[in-house]
């Protein structure tokens, strides 16, 4: 907390009071000298006076927030003034106090304020995670997994094509998207097909696009889905059932970047990078004469495998559980906020034949039946689930918020190598925040 009152004998009423509380207060009476302090503490809350000898409050106000939008301030006043506390307010001001403080209305104040900055930081914090490498800490934090976020840093910044490996249902549409939004090519379209059970007419037709007249149903010209997403990225799903007379078409373009719409004898060049997915073994599907071996060799060279969902360890499938239940909830517009220990306790213990995609549905029918419910209890979870032995207690996750904190300031400390400055950053953290963090739960780094 940072006090800013040009009154030491409030500054250090306020400062006990807090400090009695576990606050670490810093106190300043001179408004640029706190600009400084704010700028190297960056504080989770400001209480700042108004009636100011250099800059007044409001003006310190100002400029405060023009340094960081997210600056969480409470302002003090000695006169009574709503015009003041107006203008306070729609400069971005958390609240406005009189004085004399009452120290159990300002506790109810700063709890509230508190709140909101965590919240904001959270928030930015969330969405920093959201772009380039950051983006991966949303994979999970196992062996496998992060195994699956450092080939993705790595090959990102590549144009050469991408096989991606796994069972059904594993993410790797999920994981496509994440190749595409830490490579170059983000700000351009991704575009993807799924090859399994379209015929090769069609398929040709969606790739390649056609001209008027080159079949039946032929009435305009189209354009194709490697025209669509030139500059950007294509995926291939299932490409072990692409057709075979299409498997040499595919393999030109990828070699030359240019091809002919069906029909068409114009040669469109395009610029795209091609990302394959498949759950089968397309090396024994060479061996059978189902794959070419040319194409195989030309989609293989960068290959990542995607584990299962029973290879990603618990806390990953708590992670996600909790990552997809908030995304469906904006989806659907309805369901509990929050599940229980009882309910992610069997979610975590359950085989998941269906990988992700079972996850999600399971979560998406939970959500509907639990509408009316503050929670998602383990009734809203389908009866193979419910009958998994074992509650929270055999569940070694710890659901406090501290432990929630102690578990993303590791990990985000390890997408930032160690290096604290960048981590702080990152969480929206100030870098003695994250000291003392660090200190307060055993955590060592550089």
């Amino acid at each position: 907390m940072l006090l800013i009152d040009d009154e030491p004998a409030v500054l250090a009423a306020v400062a006990q009071i807090f400090a009695r509380r576990g606050w670490r207060v810093t106190t300043e009476t001179n408004s640029r000298a706190a600009i400084e302090v704010y700028e190297r503490e960056r504080p989770d809350v400001v209480m700042l006076d108004v009636e100011m000898p250099d800059l007044n409050g409001l003006q310190l106000l100002e400029i405060l927030r023009s340094r960081d939008e997210d600056a969480t301030i409470v302002m003090l006043s000695g006169k009574s003034d709503i015009a003041t506390a107006v203008k306070a307010l729609q400069a971005g001001a958390e609240n406005f106090v009189d004085k004399p403080l009452r120290p159990q209305h300002l506790d109810a104040v700063i709890e509230l304020a508190y709140e909101k900055s965590v919240m904001r930081r959270r928030l930015r914090a969330h969405a920093e995670l959201q772009n380039r490498n950051s983006s991966l800490a949303s994979l999970g934090d196992s062996a496998a997994m992060r195994e699956v976020a450092e080939q993705i840093e790595l090959l990102a910044e590549g144009n050469a094509p991408i096989l991606l490996k796994g069972d059904t249902g594993t993410g790797k549409g999920w994981i496509s998207r994440l190749i595409h939004a830490a490579s170059p090519r983000r700000a351009a379209p991704f575009v993807s097909v799924n090859c399994a059970g379209l015929s090769a007419t069609f398929l040709d037709s969606e790739l390649f696009g056609h001209e008027r007249g080159a079949f039946t149903d032929a009435k305009s010209q189209k354009e194709g889905l490697f025209e669509l997403a030139s500059g950007g990225t294509l995926l291939l799903d299932e490409i072990g059932d692409l057709a075979p007379e299409l498997q040499p078409k595919l393999l030109t373009v990828l070699e030359t970047q240019r091809f002919r719409r069906l029909g068409g004898t114009r040669e469109i060049q395009v610029d795209v990078r091609l990302i394959a997915a498949t759950h089968v073994d397309l090396a024994h599907a060479v061996k059978v004469g189902r794959f070419r071996e040319d194409l195989f060799y030309r989609i293989a060279a960068l290959p990542i495998r995607v584990p299962s969902l029973r290879e990603r360890g618990r806390e990953d499938i708590a992670d996600l559980t909790l990552t997809l239940m908030a995304e469906l909830r904006r989806q659907l517009g309805r369901g509990p906020a929050t599940i229980s220990p009882e309910a992610l306790a069997r979610i975590v213990r359950y085989e998941w034949p269906g990988n992700v995609r079972e996850l999600r549905n399971v979560l998406e029918r939970a959500l509907l039946l639990g509408a009316r419910s503050g929670q998602l209890l383990p009734e809203h979870l389908p009866l193979e689930l419910t009958t998994v032995e074992g509650g929270p207690e055999s569940f070694s996750d710890d659901y406090s918020l501290a432990a929630n904190e102690r578990r993303h300031i590791e990990r985000v400390l390890s997408i930032a190598k160690g290096n604290r400055a960048a981590a702080a950053k990152m969480l929206g953290m100030a870098r003695q925040t994250l000291y003392n963090r660090l200190e307060e739960y055993g955590i060592s780094g550089e």
